[in-house]
C-alpha cells in the first residue's frame, strides 16, 4: 500500500492509501464527495534514521558542488594481516 496526497479545492489536502499504481488522477473528497486531484509530492524522509538522512544530504551535496581536489592522494598500503587459520593449513 502507498499513500496518495489529493488536494480538494473546497476542504484542503488528504491523504488515500490505495495499491502501488493504482492512484486515479481525480479521487472523491472524504468530507464534501468533491472532485479532489492527485498532488505529487516529495516522498517523506521523516521515519528514516539520523544516520540515513546524513547520508542523503551529503549525496544530494555532493551532486550540486562536488569535492574538487588539487592533486592525487597518496597511494599508501594498508598492512595486511593473513587469516590466523591460514597457518593451520597443510602446506604442499
Amino acid at each position: 500500500m502507498a499513500t496518495y496526497e489529493y488536494l480538494c479545492s473546497r476542504c484542503g489536502p488528504f491523504d488515500v492509501k490505495l495499491a502501488i499504481g493504482t492512484a486515479p488522477k481525480v479521487y472523491g473528497c472524504p468530507v464534501c464527495a468533491g472532485a479532489a486531484r492527485r498532488v505529487y509530492s516529495s516522498p517523506g524522509f521523516a521515519l528514516t534514521s539520523h544516520a540515513v538522512a546524513a547520508l542523503h544530504d551529503q549525496e544530494e551535496q555532493a551532486r550540486e558542488a562536488p569535492a574538487v581536489v588539487s592533486e592525487v592522494p597518496s597511494r599508501t598500503r594498508v598492512p595486511r594481516h593473513p587469516h590466523p587459520a591460514l597457518s593451520r593449513l597443510p602446506r604442499p
